[in-house]
């Protein structure tokens, strides 16, 4: 898929040596069709690890995508400069009477805080509510998922006994959803996190759908019924390294931190982790792409928030 980002992005080096096709403005604006508009809202805090890792996971559908990166004001970021997001990032205030195809939202370390305690809590429940104006469809990440649970269904989220760390397996609970297509019986994904929206409370959500969870991680992905509201509460998107990345970090804080689950051969951090989730984080975001985005979403922009979905939209049987 050629993805289509600002000319000067740093990703899109790294992107091209990995032989994914990037398309920089002036090559797209060239092209004769109308691409998919993604917004990224970034919470996470080393941005441009969040955006190599987000625009990897697009590379695998043939549609072409327009990203735009979106950051809040609320909330002062001390581990991105403030010249790569003047440069590559825009506010609410600059998108707010546009409208998009699909939209992200990540996580972000700020789990220890009660969600009215976030600095940015409030613009933030201003921006998912805009969304469901303004966006298709609008996939949750991580404590991204808890936040919109808890505001869109008033879901709380509670206190995990350790934090949740490492690459769990996973087993598909309802394979007649489109966002499911192709995927395993067991699948494996990673989760870094000391809060999780339990799994009763989800399932106890007539307004939601579980199609995947796991024994020891939870729910890792749930829908509502109309396919404009989906929960990742894990995190696909992450490299190969990333897990190893946040070991180090914290080991080096002195904090306490068991060796990431089922990610280093036989536990030694001193090996290469192992790579088990990257065709299932294809596959989920090139079926949200594809089935929630591209397939419901209205040729004209303005008219999203009036269409419904049809092909995702999930059966009341389906719901039990």
């Amino acid at each position: 898929m050629p993805i289509r980002i600002q000319n000067d992005l740093p990703a899109k080096g790294i992107l091209e040596n990995e032989n994914i096709f990037v398309m920089d403005e002036r090559r797209a604006s060239m092209q004769e069709i109308r691409p998919l508009q993604v917004c990224i809202l970034n919470l996470m805090p080393v941005k441009q690890d969040t955006e190599l890792q987000i625009l990897r996971a697009f590379s695998n559908t043939p549609l072409q995508v327009d990203v735009t990166f979106l950051t809040v004001k609320s909330h002062e970021s001390i581990n991105t400069s403030a010249n790569h997001l003047n440069a590559f990032y825009q506010t609410m205030d600059d998108v707010k009477d546009r409208t998009f195809d699909g939209m992200i939202i990540t996580g972000a370390p700020v789990e220890h805080l009660a969600f009215e305690e976030v600095d940015y809590w409030q613009e933030l429940c201003e921006i998912m509510d805009w969304t469901k104006e303004h966006v298709t469809s609008t996939l949750h990440i991580c404590w991204g998922s808890q936040a919109a649970l808890y505001h869109h269904y008033g879901l709380p989220k509670q206190e995990l006994s350790e934090k949740l760390f490492g690459v769990y397996a996973h087993r598909v609970s309802n394979r007649k959803v489109p966002l499911v297509r192709g995927f395993d019986d067991i699948f494996y994904a990673p989760h870094s996190r000391h809060t999780e929206t339990p799994a009763d409370q989800i399932k106890a959500c007539k307004k939601l759908k579980v199609l995947a969870d796991s024994d020891e991680a939870g729910v890792f992905l749930a829908i509502s019924r109309d396919g404009r509201q989906i929960f990742v509460q894990g995190h696909p998107e992450y490299d190969r390294q990333t897990l190893h990345n946040e070991y180090v970090r914290d080991m080096n804080r002195g904090l306490q931190i068991h060796v990431p689950f089922n990610y280093y051969p036989e536990n030694d951090c001193t090996r290469r982790p192992m790579l088990q989730w990257r065709s299932h984080c294809n596959t989920l975001y090139s079926n949200w792409l594809n089935y929630y985005v591209y397939q419901n979403t209205p040729y004209l922009l303005n008219e999203i928030g009036f269409k419904t979905m049809q092909e995702c939209t999930i059966p009341e049987d389906d719901m039990e």
